[in-house]
């Protein structure tokens, strides 16, 4: 991946992140100001209003280091030889170069700070000895640098893993999006090759009885028993469509009859039998329409998958409860898992899901509610 120019990932600076870098210019500036007219009081008149001067006209230099970093670090940095104020500023405006990490620049504004802060320690000094303005000015300029460096690698991180987690809800959104457009088109070709056939041939006997006025009555009843034939394979065709679109894992035809609401106690049966821990609450008293139970038990069977694929070993726990009045509720309730999920998953199962209880007039939440993942549903007891 190519490194991003720095004025990417620079954070906007605002009232409060302008004020603590004042102050912070004017304490250093402060020390530095306060040391260098102690030890020399005598120094003249002359010098100490062009350290005022000089110190002020980079207060307001600084503020530009962001349009032109280089050279306002390198004017600040020469200000600062003979002017003590002018340091928070240098501070500053080197500690700005040093996040873009260029080690060019680096290097030549870190060698005019140190020869810079030297030249003025030296001249202003008079009992420390020379090689220990040279150690501390060493020390100094580097952590400077250093802690520059270490904040331009942080916003550098920052600016990526965001850029990253925005491009893998863009690629699952897209996912999401082909995974829709792919099972519509199953669902159009499917439908078209397994039932244009029989209803052809629905038709044409149809047509048969329509316009033959001289058949007789068994001739009639014959043709009747062919539609009424060529209707069923056609119905036993589509729970065959629709099998092999839901069974993603094999492929195969799934001709048995479609789940009820019934079934559920003998799928929570299973998924214990294989070794989950699945508690189920039936609070339901009368008999579910099919519709409505068969979205009933595909949201515990999608919810059962999620428990065995992202946290197995956890305790999901199933309540179903409502009444024709009321519609069904769902509520599925298991701790996360630890670590990584065994098998990864896009979440297509749950955006069906959520189609599938939208279509029929109800709805379906899912979502984390403190360690606990939470799948919701509810739905109208009638379409």
């Amino acid at each position: 991946m190519e490194r991003p120019d720095p004025t990417e990932y620079q954070p906007p600076l605002r009232l409060w992140s302008h004020i603590w870098r004042v102050l912070g210019m004017l304490t250093l500036s402060a020390v530095v100001f306060g040391t260098a007219a102690t030890a020399k009081p005598d120094l003249a008149e002359w010098w100490w209003f062009l350290d005022v001067l000089l110190g002020a006209a980079m207060y307001v230099v600084v503020f530009f280091r962001r349009r032109w970093p280089l050279p306002v670090a390198i004017v600040t940095a020469l200000a600062g030889t003979v002017s003590g104020i002018a340091a928070g500023p240098a501070t500053l405006a080197a500690v700005s170069l040093a996040t873009r990490r260029r080690w060019r620049e680096i290097a030549l504004v870190g060698s005019l700070n140190f020869a810079s802060a030297q030249l003025f320690s030296t001249l202003t000094s008079s009992e420390d000895p020379f090689w220990l303005l040279l150690v501390v000015n060493g020390v100094a300029t580097a952590a400077m640098l250093g802690w520059g460096m270490y904040i331009g690698s942080r916003r550098e991180l920052i600016w990526t893993l965001r850029n990253r987690a925005e491009r893998a809800e863009a690629e699952q959104d897209l996912r999401i999006a082909q995974a829709r457009g792919q099972e519509q088109a199953r669902i159009a070709r499917e439908m078209h090759d397994v039932l244009a056939h029989r209803i052809s041939q629905i038709s044409m006997h149809a047509g048969a009885l329509e316009y033959r006025d001289d058949l007789t009555p068994e001739e009639m009843r014959a043709s009747a028993a062919v539609i009424r034939e060529k209707a069923h394979e056609a119905l036993t065709d589509l729970r065959g469509v629709l099998g092999v679109l839901r069974d993603g894992s094999t492929g195969e035809r799934l001709l048995a009859p479609q789940p009820i609401y019934a079934d559920l106690p003998v799928l929570v049966y299973e998924a214990v039998a294989s070794g989950l821990r699945v508690e189920l609450d039936d609070l339901v008293d009368e008999p579910v329409p099919e519709a409505v139970g068969r979205t009933v038990y595909r949201i515990v069977q999608e919810g059962i998958t999620n428990v065995r694929k992202h946290a197995p070993g956890a305790l999901l726990s199933v309540r179903v409860a409502g009444a024709p009045e009321d519609g069904i509720d769902v509520l599925l309730r298991n701790p996360l898992g630890f670590g990584p999920s065994r098998t990864p998953g896009a979440g297509l199962g749950l955006v069906g899901l959520t189609e599938r209880a939208e279509l029929r007039g109800g709805r379906l939440d899912h979502g984390r509610e403190g360690a606990t993942f939470v799948l919701h549903a509810w739905l109208p007891w009638t379409a």
